[in-house]
């Protein structure tokens, strides 16, 4: 049974409903999932670090058991930074006002994002596996259109990609992108993944949250890199070495252009670190975020 001696539960901020899973004792730890998972994706890591510290894992809004308010012509209502606000409301549902974070793939982006507009909440902040957003559009190529390809697809007007995806969500999500996934990912996660993906209303939601990438989230990028905007906090950096961003980019190299304080690694891995290299993203997270305290 995943997330041992963990507690299930609703949280309910000024616009959503959230479900989360918190557990452990010590410093609060935020931790935020990817596309297109749940937070169940973080089982595994979440149990080790509950022996150290307090950890908060809840579904980002619109995915898995959360719920999101109704869609905005601008999409702002599935932005980073509508999803950062959630953040900061259910820490502080369980009492923390300053507290470490780590995001896998959307999570990172809400992470960072989270980091960008509430820096006195965040300590320290660990990203797994992207580069910012703008970053990854002002970049974009032809190895980013057949890479990303979900990424301008899921973008498309509603209900374009919603209509193409309803005939086989599973497919879509899971045995098309990713015909490695029962290897991946455990058997109660992917039950949970799979299970979300079968309603309309999440399928929308994950189609919002591109959308808003596209456009509400590059553009707040855009502008906080032209202002000079930067992350104040310690940031770690994760890759898969086996990825897109070992391929692509130097990961590091475009972190320093927002951020004064960045070290990290790639891992002998894919994209889905947490779940791939558990033991690994355990010891190096609790490695960052046991500094300085």
């Amino acid at each position: 049974m995943a997330f041992e001696g963990f507690q299930l539960s609703q949280v309910k901020t000024d616009e959503v409903s959230l479900r989360v899973r918190h557990g452990g004792s010590g410093p609060p730890v935020l931790l935020m999932h990817g596309y297109p998972e749940t937070h169940m994706m973080w089982a595994r890591v979440a149990e080790g670090l509950a022996r150290d510290f307090t950890v908060v894992c809840p579904d980002l809004r619109g995915y898995g058991g959360s719920t999101k308010p109704p869609s905005s012509d601008d999409h702002e209502t599935s932005s980073k930074r509508a999803m950062a606000q959630d953040a900061i409301a259910a820490m502080r549902h369980f009492g923390f006002e300053h507290f470490d974070v780590a995001g896998h793939d959307r999570g990172g982006r809400v992470a960072y994002r989270l980091a960008l507009d509430h820096p006195r909440a965040v300590r320290r902040l660990s990203i797994l596996d992207i580069i910012p957003t703008g970053e990854v559009w002002a970049r974009a190529d032809r190895r980013f259109a057949l890479g990303y390809w979900h990424w301008p697809f899921l973008a498309q007007r509603y209900p374009v990609p919603e209509t193409l995806i309803g005939a086989d969500p599973e497919y879509f999500f899971f045995k098309g992108q990713y015909p490695h996934a029962a290897a991946i990912f455990g058997a109660e996660a992917l039950a949970d993944y799979v299970a979300a993906v079968q309603r309309p209303s999440v399928v929308h939601a994950m189609c919002e949250d591109y959308r808003a990438g596209a456009g509400y989230d590059r553009l707040l990028d855009e502008a906080d890199k032209t202002a000079g905007k930067r992350i104040a906090c310690p940031l770690q950096v994760l890759w898969g070495g086996k990825g897109a961003l070992a391929a692509w980019y130097d990961t590091l190299a475009v972190w320093r252009e927002w951020a004064d304080d960045v070290r990290g690694q790639s891992l002998d891995c894919g994209h889905f670190i947490p779940e791939e290299k558990p033991e690994e993203t355990l010891a190096l997270l609790r490695g960052f975020f046991a500094e300085g305290r």
